[in-house]
């Protein structure tokens, strides 16, 4: 198929039409299951009626307007934000990434307003992964994001995953911060613990430090809450979200508490697309969904029933798989052989997935996900391990 993209994604061999719940469709109707979710993007599948019914009422009364002026659906969309979190600010921006770099500038700047302007270095963990911006590579150190592009370490200290006193002992007078992600994705869907997380918090607050918790794939009801690290009680400075939150319309937050965000004043910081109303009428619905009676219980049943399949077809082909690991939603299934060759079985069995590290494969099926539908993913791995063992 020839193109007038970049190659920077390659040349992707599928091409869908059209989406619908946990589907999608080619032209000539070949239908897969999607446990892509567009990279925990779709939360909701493609198409939800609430959400295309929010987009469409929005497009007919506004669209956009800039930063210069306020408007009631984003208002709206901040506030129910603040209430479901730690939070009491917002920034809104268009993706993950910019989400993440709004952080970054937040921890230096408030540095900066408290009279230490040196303290500017942040300190990420291994195998982490915080977009492809250049602050974000930067911070996370994967020599194929990095090459021809950086030179230096732009201000970031790496430490190894889980290794608090590796990361105790990478504190100085000039560091501003900590990021993380509580659920690793692209590392291989790796979850913090409750200690862990426990330790950084306690670790920032003895050396007047900011925590930020990277929750753009994690969040947004992923693991079961709206935000993973609710689970454990541990609440951070700074947060980023995006992926679901827009359900497949492009929007990302910076959320923060008052005493960093009060250092954000006017002219610090913006975005001309930031917290348009088409995005934040799309993210109200999503929030009425993910919200509503009994949701987040359904996607814990739903996780179990899918972990619980794995792990069964674990035993019975440990040559091919080694188990999985996760939380809610968002599980890696560890392979014994090659990832992308486990990848390409379960495409073949029209199930799609996504690579990760750890050898891992990302399995991210919309939270409304039913029962007759991770059946069907789980008898397409078990085709796909059928298939692998057999080589």
């Amino acid at each position: 198929m020839t193109t007038a993209l970049m190659a920077n994604y390659g040349n992707p061999s599928l091409q869908f039409t059209h989406g619908k719940g946990s589907f999608l469709y080619t032209a000539d109707e070949e239908v897969y299951l999607d446990f892509t979710a567009g990279i925990a993007v779709n939360c909701l599948g493609h198409c939800h009626p609430a959400l295309v019914k929010a987009i469409q009422t929005q497009s007919e009364t506004l669209w956009h307007t800039s930063n210069l002026f306020s408007n009631p659906v984003t208002e709206r969309l901040a506030k129910r934000l603040t209430e479901l979190s730690f939070a009491d600010r917002v920034f809104f921006a268009n993706s993950g990434t910019e989400a993440v770099e709004c952080g970054f500038k937040m921890m230096r700047r408030y540095h900066y307003h408290h009279g230490n302007p040196q303290r500017q270095r942040i300190i990420t963990l291994t195998e982490s992964f915080h977009g492809r911006t250049l602050a974000p590579i930067a911070a996370c150190r994967n020599p194929l994001h990095i090459e021809g592009f950086l030179v230096g370490d732009s201000g970031f200290d790496q430490v190894r995953y889980g290794d608090l006193q590796a990361l105790a002992d990478s504190i100085t007078d000039k560091t501003a911060g900590v990021i993380l992600e509580p659920v690793q994705g692209e590392g291989g869907i790796r979850p913090a613990t409750a200690e862990y997380l426990r330790g950084i918090r306690e670790l920032c607050d003895q050396h007047d430090l900011l925590l930020m918790f990277d929750e753009v794939q994690s969040g947004m009801g992923r693991t079961g809450h709206l935000f993973a690290h609710q689970a454990h009680g541990i609440e951070p400075d700074l947060l980023a979200s995006a992926k679901g939150l827009g359900g497949g319309f492009p929007i990302g937050a910076c959320l923060s508490t008052e005493k960093v965000a009060a250092v954000m004043t006017a002219g610090t910081h913006g975005s001309t697309f930031g917290g348009n109303p088409l995005a934040a009428a799309v993210a109200n619905a999503v929030l009425d969904e993910l919200t509503s009676p009994g949701f987040m219980p359904q996607v814990k049943d739903r996780s179990q029933k899918l972990c619980q399949g794995i792990d069964a077809l674990a035993k019975a082909f440990p040559g091919v798989l080694k188990g999985y690991t996760g939380a809610g939603l968002m599980i890696g299934i560890v392979s014994a052989g090659s990832n992308a060759e486990l990848l390409a079985a379960l495409q073949q069995q029209k199930v799609l997935a996504v690579k990760a590290g750890g050898n891992s494969v990302r399995l991210l099926p919309p939270l409304n996900v039913s029962e007759s539908e991770i059946d069907q993913a789980l008898a397409a791995l078990e085709a796909a391990c059928r298939h692998l063992s057999q080589q």
